[in-house]
Formats: C-alpha cells, sequence, structure tokens
C-alpha cells in the first residue's frame, strides 16, 4: 500500500509540472494554423486577437496577451500592425528567437522564415512549391509596420470583408513569390479580392501573424 501510495504521489507531481509547464510556455510568436474560413473578415482586431487567444491557449499559452499583427485605417484612425505587439523578444514554438524588439523585426536582421513562421504548435505552414500554397500572410501593413496612408483600403474594410471586391496587403511567410516585394514576410502584394477563394487564388489561406504583446 505504501509503495501504491508513492506511486500516485509522484504521478500527482509530474502532472503537475506538467501543466505548470504548459502554462508558462516560452511562446511568443506564432503564424496562425487556420483562419476564420471567411476570407479577410476575421472580425475586425477584435476578432483577429481573440482567435490569437484561443489558438495560444490551445497549446498552453493562453496566460499571455495575443495580438494579431494587422493594421487598419478606418475611421481615420490608423492603427499599425507594430504598435500592437508590444516590445519583444519574440520566441517561435520550436525555441528560435525571430526578433530581439520591433526595430530588429522590421529589418534584415529578423529570422523570419518558412522554418521559423511555424504555428502555434511549432508545425511549417505550405509555401512556394507546395500544394496548396498558403504564403500570402495576410497584414494590411507596409514593410515598416505601419497602415497605409494613401487613402486606399489595403485591409479589406478593416478586416470585416469578404468581399470579391478590395484587397489586403499580404506578406510571404516563406519569403519567395511575386509581388513587388516578394521577400518581404509583411508587404509582398496585395490580394486578388477579400474573399475565402480570392485569397487562395493568390496563394493564401486567411493567415495572419500572433504575437504575445506581455
Amino acid at each position: 500500500m505504501k509503495t501504491k501510495l508513492l506511486f500516485l504521489s509522484s504521478l500527482v507531481t509530474v502532472i503537475g509540472f506538467g501543466f505548470a509547464g504548459a502554462q508558462d510556455s516560452d511562446l511568443s510568436f506564432f503564424l496562425t494554423s487556420r483562419g476564420l474560413g471567411d476570407g479577410a473578415n476575421i472580425g475586425g482586431l477584435a476578432g483577429a486577437d481573440a482567435h490569437c487567444q484561443s489558438l495560444a491557449a490551445a497549446v498552453g499559452a493562453g496566460g499571455k496577451t495575443w495580438r494579431a499583427y494587422l493594421s487598419t485605417t478606418g475611421g481615420g484612425s490608423p492603427v499599425n500592425a507594430r504598435d500592437r505587439i508590444g516590445a519583444g523578444p519574440w520566441t517561435n514554438a520550436n525555441g528560435v528567437v525571430v526578433a530581439t524588439d520591433v526595430d530588429d523585426l522590421h529589418s534584415d536582421n529578423n529570422q523570419l522564415s518558412k522554418a521559423n513562421s511555424v504555428t502555434e504548435s511549432g508545425h511549417v505552414i505550405n509555401g512556394r512549391g507546395d500544394s496548396p500554397n498558403r504564403h500570402d500572410i495576410l497584414t494590411g501593413s507596409t514593410l515598416d509596420g505601419m497602415a497605409f496612408s494613401d487613402g486606399e483600403d489595403h485591409s479589406c474594410m478593416d478586416w470585416t470583408s469578404s468581399s470579391s471586391d478590395g484587397s489586403a496587403q499580404v506578406g510571404h511567410h516563406d519569403r519567395t513569390g511575386g509581388g513587388d516585394n516578394p521577400t518581404s514576410w509583411n508587404n509582398a502584394h496585395p490580394s486578388r479580392g477579400c474573399g475565402q477563394a480570392d485569397l487562395q487564388g493568390t496563394g493564401g489561406d486567411g493567415l495572419y501573424y500572433c504575437f504575445a504583446a506581455d
């Protein structure tokens, strides 16, 4: 009986440590494993953040405040993606520090790539040359992580539209492909439209980047 009690005590301890380890995850950056299935209509910034939070919680990192890397321009009050994501550093699910701070993230020194811009579970997302290609990542942002100031819609009505009209600026998580800036992770080219089929038609799937802001 004593041996059995010791075994049960040890088992509880192991389970307890495992749970604490999951909650104390170093994860602070990931690419969403899936979108919401309605094109660029992801419920605005609030809906996008909630999706990040839900995916993070599923892998034990829900105790952090998660923000989507997305810019908006509506209402005359632009929101810059770079101002939403905290100060860094940011670590992916495989323990790689992809950027040390906001300036590093938007420099040539960041470690973002197909291999490093992985999902919340550490899985690599299909890129150019894979089937299907999912490398177009929603950002609505300029190269330096700012909202556009040209008066055009670059965020599918601030992430509330799945119409074939409109467009969203996307980056390439695999740093390759077409567009004005094919190697850019956040500003490669505009999407064909805002619907799910439109995003998929140019090599995307409604995915976006999530960062822990605290």
